[in-house]
């Protein structure tokens, strides 16, 4: 019998079934060229071995995190027996091959790679570099690094691959004993994604303590010791620059480009003035520094960069491209007739405060153009306003001034208004059952208890039962069930549930803001008589009180305290509670806002009325229009029938009816009701006689100050209270939808929002109070707030703070919840409907920007594309409302936002044809200074007044 000789891959198996890459590159290393090919073979069909065997391994340890100590010895494996530099870079990155993370030690793998000849390490070393893509997966492998340690070794050419760069800025620098830095750092600027991985990079040279080189530290150091030329590198973040990308991805060529401090030279002065329209502000702003430098810009190079930096966003540009004129200017000998096309390009600047200023440098220059140049700063005159041109006459002559050209305005009408259709109530509903529990649509409720009153008689029970496990009934839809089940099984709901246990008191904490600091008082049991407690605890830690006694009576006034809040821990006890159970399972009225309590309350009373057996006929509050109306002369009629019935009115029935009627009554009507004999009968006399009209205002819960640098600061943000007074009625369900919603938006307080507007259809602006405490925070707003504006439209009653407030924010909203432009469809909507408070809106708006609930720009946006879809007249009544109340007084310091305001009024009064003083206005004016708030003010009141200024 003739004994096989031993092969070589028993071993290496035996060496791979260790886990251990290095017990791996000895095995193969010590191989022949047929023991290679040997393993070579056998290598591709041990994978799932392998695999397996370290699986089991890992199952007998306990350990079930997926085993991956088995790969590295297999790629260790096939790097060193196979043949080609092509197939080990397949075989090192193949699928099977994938993990979580890279290998701990690569160094047995480098020892085997380093055994091959050094033109098969180089041919390796390249196709490993073009295989990289940059990709999370192989962030997770050891694909750059080694890929960039081969090229280090091998002394390779690196290849032209954006990836690599990307993996090699990736990495510490070291240009000084990096080889690869001769071949890649020409390559910083052409390759994509190396600015963004650089972005964070800081001009320090080293962190010793820290261990860390950064690139722009590294390459200063290599150009001081002259291991690189930094003209080439100037050249290089020049064509980075005009290539284009976002300001993050050109950062740190901005940051190397300012490092490297290159001397002004004419001969970029080309490429320089092609930055200065479109890079983004750091590159644009180098730009014109090195154009400064340079000197010597002839008047064509001079146009080109002024034409280019008025019409840039930032302002430090564009008073930059002022400031380079008038310098050029200074420092041109004889005549200026090559500055005044830039003097045109000036004019057109859509800002006004550009255009004010550019008319001054004209003026300050005027005696250096000669006649022709004079008369093309003239021509070109004509595209201002007329109050601007009109400063140029005494020193070039009359210009005529083209103020339809200048404004650039066209009026337009209002898009026309199409109120929601008043038409019949639709019939009661037949099927209740299946109704049931959809209910939650306004004109759906009133048709289903409007069906059920009328005909209560025993129909299939919904849902089951689950309803009586709750002390209290919040949704429609539980009352809708808890009819049908009375009325099928009268006395089937068993006792209410009894509460938890309460503790018997609360904690409270004040938070007060003063003008001195934060303070917190802190104190257990809360007595009856609140503010005395809250006014003795702030006197104890020597609070100044200013007019906080005054709080019930309005809002506090200007003083030492800013803001109080009061966070409190633990239960407050319900009078229900203390009493027993509550009333028929109706949810108190503090936990739900009003108008959704209002339709509860009328559940309850039926719920209540068919257990006693007193059920009406009918209800009286039925609308008679899908607005929610209801016919007066019906409403006479349905009293009639309850007096020839013996039928007693039910309390919220009759309030909510009351509610519907409209605000004019024909005197018949008025007269049949005086015949009625009923204590609701009465009522209704009464209501027609002289119908109530609530005292509505909203109350920011901070002062007067300017709530933005608060902000900034970490303060709180501002909330509102909307504020709704009237003498009581009796009625609950009127005194509750008439008196203050809550100042802030609870769990359930937005439910049924769109249905709000049926309760209150002839007292919008009542409704809107109620939508109030849910504007301000737009995370928890309804996605169809705005429709529930937009419905009030086409309402009744008169309209004031409240509807400004609900269209001023949502007009000066920017980003996710200010979809399909809804603010500005809101203004012209209302515009068109004729109920849009213009100067109260603009005061609202004014009171947002102090609080730092919006910003001009976006304000400012908003007003002007609603002035050129025809709301030109209400925008400019608006910023009459807005400039009073934002504008800083003589003691605050000015904003650029101030500034665009009265610019933007500028624009505003010329397209509404505006004149006269805006007192405000005329006091910003008078005052001293000439800073360009000061100056934007004279130019409006010599506009509105026609008074030259002095």
């Amino acid at each position: 019998m003739t004994t096989q000789p031993p092969t070589a891959w028993p071993g290496v198996r035996a060496a791979i079934t260790t886990d251990d890459p290095a017990r791996v590159a000895d095995a193969v290393l010590a191989l022949d060229e047929d023991g290679r090919r040997e393993v070579a073979r056998e290598l591709p069909g041990h994978i799932g071995t392998a695999r397996k065997l370290a699986a089991d391994r890992r199952r007998r340890q306990s350990v079930w995190t997926e085993a991956e100590e088995w790969i590295e010895p297999m790629r260790v494996a096939g790097a060193g027996v196979l043949g080609g530099a092509a197939a080990v870079t397949t075989w090192l990155y193949r699928r099977d091959f994938t993990r979580w993370r890279p290998p701990l030690d690569s160094e047995p793998l480098l020892r085997v790679i380093a055994a091959r000849p050094p033109e098969w390490q180089a041919d390796l070393a390249v196709r490993l570099t073009l295989r990289l893509r940059g990709t999370r997966a192989q962030a997770r492998d050891d694909s750059a690094p080694l890929a960039l340690e081969l090229l280090r070794r091998t002394r390779a050419v690196p290849p032209v691959h954006d990836p690599l760069m990307v993996a090699w800025v990736s990495q510490p620098p070291d240009l000084a004993n990096d080889p690869l830095a001769e071949h890649l750092v020409p390559r910083l600027f052409e390759a994509e994604g190396v600015g963004r991985v650089l972005r964070e990079d800081t001009v320090d040279a080293r962190s010793w303590e820290s261990g860390r080189r950064t690139w722009l530290g590294e390459l200063r150091d290599a150009v001081a010791a002259g291991r690189f030329d930094p003209g080439p590198l100037v050249d290089g973040c020049v064509r980075r620059f005009l290539r284009g990308g976002s300001a993050t991805d050109l950062r740190f060529f901005a940051r190397l480009h300012e490092l490297l401090a290159p001397a002004p030279a004419k001969e970029r002065n080309r490429d320089y003035l092609r930055l200065l329209p479109a890079a983004p502000g750091p590159v644009a702003d180098l730009a014109l520094r090195q154009l400064r430098g340079a000197g010597g810009l002839s008047g064509e190079e001079v146009d080109e960069a002024v034409s280019a930096l008025l019409f840039r966003p930032e302002g430090k540009l564009v008073r930059a491209g002022l400031t380079l004129l008038d310098q050029t200017a200074r420092d041109t000998a004889g005549d200026l007739d090559d500055l005044a096309p830039a003097l045109a390009s000036a004019f057109l600047c859509e800002s006004y405060d550009v255009r004010e200023r550019t008319v001054r440098l004209a003026l300050k220059h005027a005696a250096r153009f000669t006649p022709a140049g004079a008369e093309a700063v003239r021509e070109a005159a004509g595209v201002l306003p007329p109050v601007l041109a009109a400063r140029l006459s005494q020193a070039y002559g009359v210009v005529v001034a083209e103020p339809e050209a200048a404004a650039g305005f066209e009026p337009k009408p209002l898009p026309p208004f199409v109120p929601i259709a008043r038409e019949p109530f639709p019939p009661p509903i037949d099927d209740l059952t299946a109704t049931s529990d959809h209910v939650g649509d306004g004109i759906t409720f009133e048709r289903w208890i409007d069906a059920f009153v009328r005909d209560p008689s025993p129909r299939p029970r919904p849902g089951q039962g689950r309803i009586y496990n709750l002390r209290e009934w919040h949704a429609l839809e539980e009352w809708t069930e808890a009819l049908l089940r009375e009325a099928a099984n009268p006395g089937e709901e068993p006792p209410v549930p009894e509460p938890e246990p309460a503790p018997s008191f609360a904690r409270h904490t004040i938070s007060v803001r003063t003008e001195e600091g934060d303070a917190e008082v802190a104190f257990g049991r809360l007595p009856a008589e609140t503010r005395e407690s809250i006014t003795a605890s702030l006197t104890k830690q020597g609070i100044p009180l200013g007019n906080l006694r005054r709080f019930k009576e309005g809002p506090p006034l200007e003083a030492e305290i800013l803001s109080f809040s009061i966070i409190s821990s633990g239960y407050w006890s319900r009078p229900e509670d203390k009493e027993g159970k509550p009333r028929d399972r109706l949810p108190d009225r503090n936990r739900v806002s009003a108008p959704h309590h209002a339709m509860l309350m009328r559940c309850a009373e039926i719920h209540a009325a068919l257990k006693a057996g007193t059920l009406p006929p009918y209800l009286l509050a039925t609308p008679t229009l899908t607005s929610g109306h209801l016919d007066p002369a019906e409403l006479v009629a349905r009293l009639e029938g309850y007096e020839r019935a013996g039928v007693e009115a039910m309390p919220a029935d009759l309030g909510q009816a009351l509610l519907r009627l409209p605000r004019e009554v024909d005197a018949e009507v008025i007269d049949r009701a005086g015949k009625l004999t009923s204590p609701a009968g009465a009522r209704l006399v009464r209501w027609l006689a002289g119908r109530r009209e609530p005292a509505l205002r909203v109350d920011w819960s901070h002062g007067g100050g300017d709530y933005t640098h608060d902000r900034q600061q970490g303060g709180h943000s501002p909330s509102l209270r909307p504020r709704i007074a009237i003498e009581p009625t009796g009625l609950p369900l009127i005194d509750a939808l008439l008196s203050d919603p809550r100042s802030y938006a609870g769990e359930r307080d937005g439910v049924y929002m769109g249905s709000w507007w049926l309760t209150l259809p002839s007292d919008r602006e009542a409704v809107a109070m109620h939508l109030l405490p849910h504007l301000l925070n737009s995370w928890d707003r309804h996605g169809y707030f705005h429709e529930y504006v937009a419905a009030l439209f086409s309402q009744d009653g008169p309209v004031g703070e409240a509807m400004a407030l609900l269209i001023a924010v949502q007009l000066a909203e920017q980003g996710f919840y200010a979809w399909a432009d809804r603010g500005r469809a809101l203004l012209l909507g209302a515009a068109a409907a004729g109920c849009l408070p213009t100067v109260e809106c603009g005061r609202q708006l004014g009171l947002c920007l102090r609080r730092g609930v919006a910003k001009m720009v976006h304000v400012r946006a908003e007003l002007e594309e609603c002035a050129k879809r025809g709301a030109h007249r209400q925008v400019w009544e608006i910023m009459t409302g807005l400039l009073p109340v934002y504008l800083p007084g003589p003691d605050e310091r000015p904003y650029s936002g101030h500034t665009q305001a009265l610019t933007f009024a500028i624009d505003a009064a010329r397209w509404a044809g505006a004149s006269g003083s805006v007192p405000v206005v005329a006091e910003v004016a008078a005052r001293k200074g000439s800073s360009g708030f000061v100056r934007t003010a004279r130019t409006l009141h010599e506009q509105l007044t026609g008074e030259q200024e002095r």
